[in-house]
């Protein structure tokens, strides 16, 4: 998932351009409906129809897409949402190159995609920093680069930034655990957290805001394990954390992925006395909090719809066009996306936003 740095922050407040919702906003980009494939559950997208004066169909843009290899359901979905929104539009031509995990190689598809001289690029980096030069490449040469989550080192190497809250993930989770521990009344609660990578940035926001939120209850993170976004790697911290955890009454699982191993840990412990609160909002912790049936009854949103806002967003910059609910001609600079919290009470509302792990 994304290593981006939101940015600076002041206290709790958020200061970047928040636009929430599964595309950059309704009445922003435009008005329409959202779809979700649920014929198929390997094949989850969210699209948004335009409206508007940016309705119309315009100069042809060929819009350009790197991304890394779907090896992990946020990953894939990315990559579908993308096809999926270049499909809404007639003046689009949706130019993929291959998927790949290796930096060099995704480097190269880039200056092929920069070769061909495309329109606009949207680019979701393997690594920020090893791509920041050749994503320059692209804007000195005159095509504007959408950098979608993981960010580019220098400013000069995007014309847009768009991506997800990672600090505002952690505030969201902590608020929601906050307040019912809080309203349980429970005296010196356990409060756990199954973070991601914790090397990675991405991570550190996650856990900073998660403490910060916590923070304002009087509450603080007790016990706390690491895993690696994956399956595998969440079933073992949280074996290990249960074991060293007698009593909990929270805890915060930082990726719905690597959740399913998280509750699958929790049913071989047998262990129910707590809540939980998952991450990123797929669809099969949403499945499971509208069923009500396990601990698990909330996630915080991190959604992969992102993407196709992402090539809303390169087809309107290729276009000399700006969003049309907004009085600025041109689009932002930096789009970050709301952490929206999803619970059984609004479940369905967001279903539609939802990726199978």
């Amino acid at each position: 998932m994304s290593d981006v740095i939101s940015g600076p922050r002041s206290g709790l407040r958020r200061r970047s351009f928040l636009l929430g919702g599964a595309a950059v906003g309704a009445t922003v980009l435009a008005a329409g409906c959202t779809s979700n494939d649920s014929g198929d559950d390997n094949n989850e997208t969210n699209t948004k129809a335009v409206g508007g004066d940016n309705a119309a169909k315009g100069t042809q843009v060929t819009i350009g897409f790197s991304a890394p290899q779907a090896d992990h359901g946020w990953i894939g979905a990315i990559a579908k949402n993308a096809e999926a929104q270049a499909k809404q539009f007639e003046d689009v031509t949706f130019e993929p190159v291959e998927p790949t995990n290796d930096v060099a190689a995704q480097i190269a598809a880039i200056e092929t995609l920069i070769t061909k001289k495309v329109n606009v690029l949207v680019v979701l980096p393997n690594d920020g920093k090893q791509l920041t030069a050749v994503a320059r490449k692209a804007m000195d040469a005159g095509i504007p680069v959408v950098n979608l989550d993981r960010i580019f080192d220098s400013p000069l190497a995007y014309r847009t930034w768009i991506g997800g809250d990672n600090y505002g993930m952690g505030v969201s989770a902590g608020h929601y655990i906050g307040a019912r521990v809080k309203q349980a009344n429970r005296s010196n609660p356990v409060i756990a957290e199954v973070a991601g990578i914790d090397s990675l940035p991405l991570t550190q926001d996650r856990s900073r805001g998660f403490k910060d939120a916590l923070a304002t209850y009087g509450l603080r993170v007790t016990n706390r394990v690491a895993a690696e976004f994956t399956v595998a790697s969440g079933q073992q911290v949280t074996s290990n954390l249960l074991q060293a955890a007698p009593r909990i009454d929270a805890i915060w699982n930082h990726d719905d992925d690597q959740g399913l191993g998280v509750l699958a840990a929790i049913r071989q412990a047998n262990r129910s006395e707590f809540f939980m609160v998952g991450g990123a909002g797929s669809l099969d912790a949403m499945e499971a909090i509208k069923a009500d049936n396990s601990v698990l009854k909330a996630t915080v949103t991190y959604s992969p719809s992102m993407a196709s806002s992402a090539i809303s967003i390169a087809r309107l910059i290729g276009q000399k066009k700006g969003f049309s609910d907004l009085v600025e001609n041109d689009v932002p600079a930096h789009i970050t996306l709301a952490s929206a919290t999803v619970t059984k009470e609004n479940v369905d509302q967001y279903m539609s936003t939802g990726f199978r792990s």
